[in-house]
């Protein structure tokens, strides 16, 4: 054994594939809390880990004897240490491999993408594409209450009065205030409030202030106090329109009778937390965000959203989608390369409505991988697009829909597939509409949809040629019948 890292991280001599696997490191140049395996992590960063979120890292469980790293904190250290043992696991199965002669038998092969060149072909050999469903379990986080002067993953984090409230759904989709905000654990939720209309003014959950009025503690049983600042509100009205406006003064829940109906202005929609933290496990900044509404008798019960996200002071985390597969729910990565203009087709209208659906800054290019880097240009996947019409005489040419499809294969081993981007494709439809007379109004209909196509191959099974039988029988062998 050899120690690295000013005497924090033990590990083993010799190189092995499994030891340098780090599935939980998502963020470069950063150290991703209660991963283990991240080298960016250090001593100071351990002090705040509550455990491993990956202790073992094993290869395929289907051999005899495999290596496994096996990850742990020692916390009786001074600081905390990383204890990073390389070990050999004895497979006690009767039926495991000792050794395989055709080792692409134990991968994903790499599946060849249609192309012009090689359609027809593909397509007598396919059998088509079927859909893979996955499921991941999560872990849930503890919530001891500190000990120590500083905060821990996990731990609540401490009001001057209790902890800071983070509203969540428990045991039902119904809002629950009690629940506290956890250091470092990021969260987004969205929950229901069942309200009385009548009795919107007094109601502190839908107060600006119920969420901006405590004071963060800055380290747990400090008398150091941060206070949350107002950064943003948002409006948004009946008819879900969004305005920001310029000023952060606290407004306050307000019934407003409007003939008939019964209206509540200034109710809180949407609350977005984001803390500002050091490698210390201080909190420094909290900032806050809102988005108001205005409701009415008609959309009670309310639901509401609610977020929060801890960002480490002095840093520009990129996260990755993962490492080096995607993780289900994380974004593509995307990059585009700016265009040096050209003529769009069709009226104004048309360029308007192009414009809604590829969005601000429309990507060239998708990451085949969660870690791939932007300087691997060649490794990244193209964005094909393609353009369907249908011209009629005197009309006008409007885009209609965006449909975007996203093959995607696993890759790499069959015991621990990784998910790889091989294909995307968005297909802007356009329609035709006679041309309108000035004056007149017309509801265009236009749509977004993403598909994810899984197009994995089987691994490729490999067998030996059949052994030659070369037997001879006695020449009196089928005596007295011949």
């Amino acid at each position: 054994m050899c120690q690295l890292l000013e005497s924090t991280v033990i590990q083993p001599q010799g190189d092995s594939p499994v030891a340098v696997l780090c599935v939980c490191d998502l963020s470069p140049a950063q150290c991703d809390i209660n991963c283990c395996c991240d080298p960016d992590c250090s001593s100071v960063d351990f002090s705040v880990f509550s455990a491993c979120s990956v202790p073992v890292v094993t290869g395929d469980s289907q051999f005899c004897s495999q290596k496994a790293v096996i990850y742990s904190l020692n916390f009786t250290a001074n600081p905390p240490q990383r204890v990073f043992e390389l070990v050999d696991q004895i497979n006690p199965s009767i039926f495991c491999i000792h050794i395989t002669n055709y080792k692409p038998a134990l991968s994903f092969i790499n599946p060849e993408v249609p192309d012009e060149n090689n359609f027809d072909t593909l397509m007598k050999t396919s059998d088509g594409f079927t859909l893979n469903a996955e499921s991941y379990v999560s872990f849930t986080t503890k919530l001891d209450i500190p000990t120590a002067a500083k905060y821990e993953y996990g731990v609540p984090l401490q009001t001057s009065d209790s902890f800071l409230r983070f509203p969540s759904s428990l045991t039902s989709s119904l809002c629950t205030d009690n629940n506290p905000a956890a250091f470092l654990v990021n969260q987004a939720v969205k929950c229901t409030r069942k309200i009385n209309l009548e009795q919107c003014e007094e109601i502190e959950a839908l107060s600006m202030a119920f969420y901006s009025s405590p004071e963060i503690l800055r380290v747990p049983d400090s008398r150091k106090k941060v206070p949350i600042t107002v950064q943003s509100i948002v409006i948004q009205s009946l008819n879900k329109t969004l305005t920001r406006r310029e000023d952060t003064d606290v407004l306050q829940p307000t019934l407003v009778n409007a003939g008939h109906f019964s209206l509540c202005v200034n109710v809180v929609l949407e609350v977005k937390y984001s803390l500002t933290y050091t490698d210390a496990g201080e909190v420094t900044k909290a900032d806050l965000s809102f988005v108001l509404g205005t409701v009415s008798s008609v959309v009670v019960p309310l639901q509401q959203k609610f977020e929060i996200h801890f960002l480490q002071e002095n840093t520009q985390p990129v996260p990755l989608s993962g490492n080096p597969g995607y993780v289900v729910g994380l974004p593509l990565a995307a990059g585009f390369q700016p265009h040096k203009g050209g003529a769009l087709p069709c009226q104004l209208v048309a360029q308007k409505v192009k414009s809604l659906l590829w969005g601000q800054g429309f990507p060239d290019y998708v990451a085949p991988f969660g870690n791939s880097q932007a300087q691997d240009m060649l490794d990244w996947v193209p964005i094909h697009f393609i353009t369907q019409s249908f011209n009629r005489k005197d009309s006008c040419q409007l885009p209609g829909a965006l449909v975007i499809e996203v093959k995607w294969t696993k890759y790499g081993s069959l015991l621990n597939p990784q998910a790889k981007i091989v294909n995307v494709t968005a297909n802007l439809i356009s329609s035709s509409f006679p041309e309108a007379n000035s004056g007149n109004e017309r509801t265009i209909l236009i749509s977004t949809a993403v598909t994810f196509v899984d197009v994995s191959a089987p691994a490729e099974a490999g067998f030996r040629a059949p052994p030659a039988i070369n037997a001879r029988l006695p020449f009196n062998f089928f005596f007295p019948f011949v």
